[in-house]
């Protein structure tokens, strides 16, 4: 399947029902189709042809959000690109994807202003909402594709089953373009259906930015003929007005966002009963708060493990899973990443290539059509995600005699001390359980009797004191003293990547300052 398939399945069984409504307007299943014809004849119109790449910066915007569609029905390639990174981390995925047309919005003007000289292979800009020199307003452009309209087929299908390229967002380096087909996708909303729960016609409430998980995330709604309800920034008391105000059955959100639901003063007041299905994922979930979260939220947490080489669904947790038999929170399971998807076989390898037996660890390893073909024009990191004939994840993990599969670590992260392996993951979760703890993040910082030490950076929950010398003391009963960490910094906030994750690095830099 094309991405634009998922919206015209969509439209076969609801076409004058809601597909994308922001702000309480929305657009239907038939005018989101129309839609999309008119942008992917305005591609043409541009010279866009099959194959050829075109990017989209925007927030969260339903017309934006149209453009996929578009790109995909004229049989171009879809290049998100993320608002929220450096000018400079743009121009380098823009480049490196050979991207033909870029679509913004015109809050990101300034952005455009300082990349379009450096970008001679983009020959056509296209503001969505404004004007902005240099560019085709978002009229011109639809009018020209009107014009063109009987002079070209905009129906295609790119070649190679090429659906988008995704960058993947380093903290560090040049970043790399993860190709993805159709095929990956199909089978990451294949796994989705069949995986988690999923009664009458869903209404999914996208919080998180459309170019990252929240938005592949629609692609099973869309086939379903559900309702995408798009929420154009963050906002927690929006979130939790949303809600009940169009029962929604499906959302996701990554831990900090999680982590602010539950403090906010208005969470046990709603009414979140619609809710079939809250995913989690993008980085690992604090044990105490998921158990709050299955009380406080309901039985319907649903994690979701992959990465963008291997969208979404490595494994999964559905919301049954993270139950006992007896009703009971499984509290040992909630550590897991859950059971690797029934599509993906995953294997845990030592550095040789051996896999290794259940329980060992070593680096998390797949094979699925789930797994991307490769790294846009990057032979090199191609061979080396791909050795021994396996996906590697880079991720330490282990699978458990009831094939659950924990991960421990990034394998970059593993602290050694002492000549002992500490995985960073495990130090955290010790650490989350404090009762005034918000979010931490344990990394190693060089020394020269351990090679290593533990040291933590905690945030307290707002309104909270912590004690460093205490949350050690703390950690030490539950670990021991060698994972423990020597110092603990009480930090205000954690450095954090566009997408919400802990950026390590520069935690170590400032630590070893």
């Amino acid at each position: 399947m094309r991405i634009v398939d998922y919206l015209d399945k969509g439209a076969s069984l609801h076409p004058d029902a809601a597909c994308l409504t922001t702000d309480g307007s929305s657009l239907s299943y038939a005018q989101v189709q129309s839609l999309s014809r008119a942008i992917a004849a305005a591609l043409a119109a541009q010279g866009v042809s099959a194959g050829d790449k075109v990017a989209i910066l925007s927030s969260n915007d339903p017309v934006a959000f149209s453009c996929v569609f578009g790109i995909s029905r004229a049989g171009a390639v879809w290049c998100p690109i993320n608002p929220r990174n450096e000018a400079a981390e743009n121009r380098d995925l823009l480049e490196l994807s050979d991207c033909s047309v870029l679509i913004y919005q015109s809050a990101y003007a300034p952005l455009v202003a300082r990349i379009r000289a450096d970008l001679p292979r983009l020959h056509t800009w296209v503001c969505l909402d404004g004007a902005d020199d240099g560019s085709l307003r978002w009229d011109d452009f639809i009018g020209g594709g009107v014009a063109h309209a009987k002079e070209a087929p905009t129906d295609l299908s790119a070649p190679g089953d090429l659906a988008m390229i995704a960058g993947t967002g380093g903290t560090t380096g040049r970043p790399k373009g993860v190709i993805l087909s159709g095929t990956n996708l199909e089978t990451m909303t294949a796994l989705t259906l069949m995986g988690y729960p999923f009664q009458g016609r869903p209404v999914y409430l996208a919080l998180a930015p459309l170019t990252h998980a929240a938005g592949v995330l629609c692609f099973p709604i869309l086939c379903l003929g559900g309702e995408i309800i798009i929420m154009r920034a963050p906002d927690v008391d929006g979130f939790l007005s949303l809600v009940p105000a169009h029962r929604v059955t499906h959302t996701f959100l990554p831990p900090t966002l999680i982590y602010m639901i539950l403090g906010n003063e208005h969470l046990d007041s709603t009414d979140l009963s619609s809710l079939q299905c809250f995913w989690y994922g993008a980085a690992p979930m604090s044990t105490t708060r998921l158990e709050e979260a299955l009380r406080r939220i309901g039985p319907v947490m649903a994690q979701l493990f992959g990465q963008t080489e291997a969208p979404m669904m490595v494994s999964m947790m559905p919301p049954a899973d993270h139950f006992r038999a007896d009703g009971s929170i499984a509290t040992e399971r909630l550590s897991t990443a859950g059971r690797p998807s029934p599509l993906v076989t995953v294997g845990i390898m030592d550095d040789d290539g051996r896999l290794l037996a259940t329980g060992d660890h070593g680096e998390i390893v797949i094979r699925s059509s789930l797994v991307t073909p490769g790294y846009y024009n990057n032979v090199e990191a191609t061979r080396e995600a791909s050795r021994f004939g396996w996906h590697h994840t880079g991720d330490i993990g282990f699978l458990d005699r009831d094939g659950f599969l924990s991960i421990v670590d990034r394998a970059k992260d593993m602290i050694i001390t002492g000549g002992f392996n500490v995985y960073s993951a495990e130090v955290e979760q010790a650490v989350m359980q404090h009762a005034d703890v918000q979010d931490c993040a344990v990394v190693g910082v060089p020394d020269d009797k351990w090679g290593e030490r533990v040291e933590a950076v905690v945030q307290p929950l707002p309104g909270r004191t912590l004690d460093p010398t205490e949350v050690i003391a703390f950690v030490k009963e539950r670990i021991g003293s060698v994972k423990a960490p020597k110092a603990i910094h009480v930090w205000a906030d954690l450095p954090r990547s566009k997408v919400g994750k802990v950026v390590k690095p520069d935690i170590r830099e400032r630590l070893r300052k």
